[in-house]
């Protein structure tokens, strides 16, 4: 249920019918990185790690020098710098790319680097395929059981030219009928909202739910309140208490299916939220003028 001003309100309505899961419906994971000490904390900066049930994010303070490799890496990957003042130098097989900061990165398959011009905030976006990154986050208690209601992770087709690094500045202005800034890759989309600068109007929210897929909120700026609903079954026992969950930033939360949900920023001041969903939309996708990059990466077959 959106207000007739969300451009969400245009999608297209849901099936009538949800899954119902053999147990009790998933929790919600939340990782509120100013509340514990980094993963991470070496020469390159202090680094946090949390997960949903497909991917995982990494969220650097990343000092000027910083450099961070991957090798053998097996898909896509996206890398996100938030600040203008931070910048990086994307290697990526016999490409070395100058990424200017405020922007969505893509980084290809196999061996990679990323060199940091400008200490400040790096977030990096992988798959559960990243073994050895998965096994840094705090979280991973949440998904030791999956959750049902979520297919098996598959990526989405590579990009019509070929991998390579794509950089996709966020200096892009807002337009009627078009929902935040979205960029999609192989495996990864990435919905950077529209900031809020004072507290979201409560009679202008938009509770609504996802069958098959989890929502990466980040914040990154700001504050904000994750309220959760999940509907009744049959069965009593499936059944959750609302969640109204306070997360400052920078932080995380995943909202599994088919939890209703919406969010409200709370602060005076810059609220930045940034949807993460793994692998991309669907939905949004099939929206003519939403992905801002849709050129560069096709649909899967027959969608």
């Amino acid at each position: 249920m959106y207000d007739k001003s969300d451009p969400r309100a245009a999608l297209a309505p849901l099936g009538p019918n949800r899954a119902v899961p053999s147990g009790a419906y998933a929790p919600p994971s939340y990782v509120r990185f100013y509340e514990t000490p980094p993963q991470d904390d070496g020469p390159e900066g202090r680094t946090w790690y949390a997960r949903g049930q497909n991917f995982v994010v990494l969220h650097t303070e990343a000092r000027t020098g910083a450099r961070f490799e991957r090798r053998g890496q097996k898909d896509e990957y996206a890398l996100l710098l938030p600040d203008a003042a931070t910048s990086a130098v994307v290697t990526a097989g016999d490409e070395r790319v100058a990424c200017e900061g405020h922007a969505v990165v893509f980084v290809p398959p196999g061996d990679s680097s990323i060199e940091i011009a400008g200490a400040g905030r790096v977030v990096r976006l992988f798959t559960t395929l990243s073994v050895d990154l998965v096994a840094r986050c705090p979280n991973n208690d949440a998904y030791a059981r999956p959750n049902p209601l979520i297919p098996p992770f598959e990526p989405w087709p590579a990009p019509r030219d070929g991998y390579r690094v794509r950089r996709y500045g966020l200096d892009v202005s807002g337009e009627s009928g078009r929902f935040g800034r979205i960029f999609r890759g192989s495996t990864f989309m990435v919905n950077y909202l529209d900031p809020r600068h004072e507290p979201r109007d409560i009679t202008k929210l938009s509770p609504h739910h996802h069958d098959d897929f989890e929502q990466c909120s980040l914040a990154l700026d700001g504050e904000f309140i994750h309220d959760l609903r999940w509907p009744w079954t049959p069965n009593m026992n499936h059944w959750r208490e609302d969640e109204h969950a306070f997360c400052g930033s920078p932080s995380v939360a995943v909202i599994p299916p088919p939890a209703i949900h919406t969010t409200r920023a709370q602060r005076h001041g810059l609220n930045q939220l940034v949807d993460v969903f793994c692998p991309p939309r669907l939905d949004f996708s099939r929206k003519p003028g939403w992905v801002l990059n849709a050129d560069d990466y096709p649909m899967p077959e027959g969608a």
